[in-house]
This record gives structure tokens, sequence and C-alpha cells, in this order.
């Protein structure tokens, strides 16, 4: 597929990306005042990633060249692809980072920031400069979104895209049951409400609530985060410690028990290795009431066209509502709902020798033009808002996430040893689908916290 000047194919959440620009300096090929900048991506045209790497061969690299060349800097740019595993690449990028050959633009999952930041190798943005600092794009986007891009109170990078979480409902199955078109749940009490009304139609599995190991990281964005949000409280806090088992960790685990330990779930589907996958088709099928999922689901999904489990009545059928706190008010900062989102973040090498050029290329990928061409003919969540409210105004669908979700949303600790913390809280999620208590569970899941980071760094 080809890149249109105005068109661009997004980012999809679920990808770490890895973007470099390297700035071999003004002589270094012996041609003059002409900057060499070489990007890299794990990407590579008719492999992985490919809409990605055809923006930057024929989109970004023509277009920035051409920029930069009508204010009088002659600039070259080299496409350098790769399409190898996501964490073989972020270790191959470490590496060439620690050993001062790597790159000076890069991009990062949001969740490695924080590991690559404390390492020194990323530069803070406003160590390139005020045009940094004043770039009008900040303004368009949200609050929520941008911290996808800091770390310790420091602005590192530009979110390149994200995502949020929802609840997606069967209307055919609510009609049946006698529950509204329209549902809006405003308290957990009301999700388990439907789902027991749901419980009275034969071979329906009211609500599939992603748990377990099996799960993997879907078990922790589209569960126990988000949920956890919904009691005020969240996995790390702002003075840097880890949530043991405190009274949030314990309501969620809590909530756990009443959709599997109640048989409102299906405990099946979260020890099997394709569980996940299986509860798509199930939904799709009218056999799964009720399913927090991220927009992916409605895209990637059920999607009538390119989905995996598509629904030819998808628009008609399934519904989506903003996950709710446990009660009205119980979110962070007395929020009403809550949600999750992941994302990736392009940032500055802190041994960059260009960062005035390199920010301006950074800005250059970010701006409304950039990401309109990003998007293409395929509609998705992008950062900034400006370019959502055009992209997305015929589906209604992402023009609520956009809207309703990302203004609420929260994110990931980017900190190394979060997958552990995460494989944890999914091991006490399963244990509670296999009957424990969830007193038990929290207090055994920080047990095993203790053994990850330091006991000091926990609370409660």
């Amino acid at each position: 597929m080809r890149v249109q000047t105005n068109r661009l194919v997004a980012l999809t959440g679920a990808l770490a990306l890895a973007l470099t620009v390297t700035a071999c300096g003004s002589n270094g090929d012996g041609d003059g005042d002409t900057v060499h900048l070489t990007v890299g991506m794990n990407a590579i045209a008719g492999g992985k990633n490919t809409t990605e790497a055809e923006w930057v061969e024929e989109w970004v690299i023509p277009e920035f060249e051409a920029a930069q060349a009508a204010r009088g800097v002659s600039v070259e740019v080299t496409f350098e692809p790769s399409g190898v595993d996501d964490e073989q690449y972020k270790s191959r990028l470490a590496l060439d980072l620690q050993s001062g050959t790597g790159p000076d633009i890069y991009t990062l999952d949001g969740i490695w920031l924080g590991e690559f930041a404390q390492a020194g190798y990323v530069r803070p943005l406003a160590d390139t400069g005020q045009a940094a600092t004043d770039w009008d794009g900040w303004a368009q986007i949200p609050d929520a979104v941008q911290r996808l891009a800091t770390f310790d109170g420091e602005r590192y990078g530009v979110p390149a895209g994200t995502d949020g979480r929802v609840l997606f409902y069967h209307r055919r199955l609510f009609a049946e049951a006698g529950l509204p078109a329209d549902w809006q749940p405003t308290s957990w009490a009301e999700i388990l409400a439907a789902g027991e009304a749901l419980a009275r139609l034969d071979g329906v599995t009211p609500i599939q609530l992603n748990a377990g190991t099996a799960m993997g990281e879907a078990t922790t964005m589209q569960g126990v985060l988000p949920l956890l949000a919904g009691t005020g409280e969240s996995i790390h806090t702002e003075d840097g410690r880890w949530t043991g088992a405190s009274p949030g960790l314990e309501r969620v685990l809590g909530l756990y028990a009443d959709v599997y330990q109640a048989g409102l779930g299906d405990p099946r589907l979260q020890q099997e290795a394709q569980g996940r996958d299986k509860s798509f088709e199930e939904f799709a099928r009218g056999e799964i009431g009720i399913l927090l999922e991220s927009d992916y689901f409605w895209r990637g999904v059920v999607n009538p066209v390119t989905g995996v489990a598509p629904m030819a009545d998808r628009d008609e059928t399934v519904g989506y509502a903003l996950v709710p706190a446990a009660e009205p008010g119980a979110g962070p900062a007395g929020a009403d709902f809550v949600s999750t989102s992941g994302g990736n973040v392009r940032v500055l090498s802190s041994a960059t020798e260009h960062p005035e050029l390199a920010w301006e290329l950074l800005a250059f990928m970010h701006s409304a033009e950039a990401v309109t061409a990003f998007v293409g003919d395929e509609p998705r969540i992008t950062a900034r808002s400006d370019v959502n409210e055009r992209v997305l105004g015929d589906d209604p669908m992402l023009t609520f996430v956009n809207e309703r979700v990302l203004p609420v949303t929260s994110y990931r600790p980017a900190l190394e040893v979060y997958p552990r913390v995460s494989v944890l809280l999914q091991e006490a999620t399963a244990a509670v689908v296999g009957g424990t208590d969830p007193a038990r569970a929290a207090a055994d899941y920080r047990d095993g916290l203790e053994e990850v980071v330091d006991g000091d760094d926990i609370t409660p």
C-alpha cells in the first residue's frame, strides 16, 4: 500500500516501533554543509510494520528534506529498515545507545520510557531549547495522553499514538435479557446486575473479564489496571511506591470473584492459550454479553471487512460504554469513569549532536499534516485531537474514545520492573478464578512483590 501525500497509516497501540535518526555531522561525508540523517525503524516494506516503513520512505523523507531545503538547510535522510521481534529490537537499540553509536531519535513502547531514561539514553525535550517547550502541537495532545511521554515529571518525547479501554456489549443479547440498547453503567454493581440478567439466557457467558497468565498483559491492561483506577488507586503511586495488598486491589480481586466464582464468567477461557481469541469469536457469535477490551476490538476484531472475527452487523449490534468507577466519584480525583491506554513515544537520544534539528524532525513527524497522512484510509486514534476530529468523524466508536475515553485514561508505569509486577497481578486473578479468597490472593501478590521490588517501596 502506497502512502499518499495527505494520508498516512496510524500507529497500532499494541506495536512497539523503533524510529531512529542519526545525525552524522555536517562534514562527515565530505560534502560541505549537508547534514546526513539516518532513519531506522523496526519496520520494513513488505514485512513487519510495512505501512510505517512506507510512510518514512514515501512521505517523511521527501517532505522533510523539501521543507528544510526551503529554509536553506541541506539535509539528506536515509531509511534503514528492520523487521525483528520487538524485544530483540529493544535489546539491540539499548546496546547501540550504551556503546554511543545509537540513534538521535527513536521510538519506544511507553512502558520502556523510564528504563531508557534511567539509563541516561533519553534527552529531556526541555534541553533542546525553547522551540520544544513552545511547540504548538502540545495544545492538541490531551494532558492524559502527554503523560505517556513523561517520566519523573520530565517530558521526554511526543506520544506517537494511543488507544483506550471500554466495555463492549452485545445489543441483541441485551434486548433478549430486557436490558437497554444504550447502556452506560455507573458502578460495578450495575455491571454485575447486567451480568445476572444475561445469565438467564441459554448458551451465553454474561461477562468476559480477562484473567490469568494465559491472557498475559491483556489481563492487566483490560482488567486489573482500569478496575484499580476505579477504586481511586494506581499500581505505582506518585511518590514512587508500588501498591501492595491495598483495599483497592482487594476490591478488584473481589470483582473477579463476583464474576468467576458466581458463574458469570467462563473460567476455562482464562486458562487456554488461545482463550482471548476464543472470547472474540464467542462474542461475534452472540455467546458473550459484556467484554472489557481496547478499541482494537472494534477496528481489528469485529471489523466487518478486515476483522479476525468479523461481524457484518457490527455497527448495529456492538455497543460500547465507559468503564465506570467502583461507585460514582470513586475514581482518581473523584472521577466517575476510568480507562487505561497504551502507545508509543518518540524520544531524542541524550547523545545527539544535533538536538535542535532532531527536534525539528520530531515535531515535523507529529504535525497535523504528517499525522493526517499517517492515518490513511483506516481510521485510528492518534495523539492529536485536531486530527482525530477530522479522520474519525465517520466512526462513532473511535470518536467516542477520542472525546470521552482519552480525557479520563491512565498509563502503565514506565519502569523496567513493571512486566514482572504485571505477571504477579495476572497470577492473583488466576488464583481468584480458581476459587482463592480475594484477600488471600492479594496477600500472596504482596509476598511476590517483595521478591521483585524493595519492600520499602511497597504500600501498604
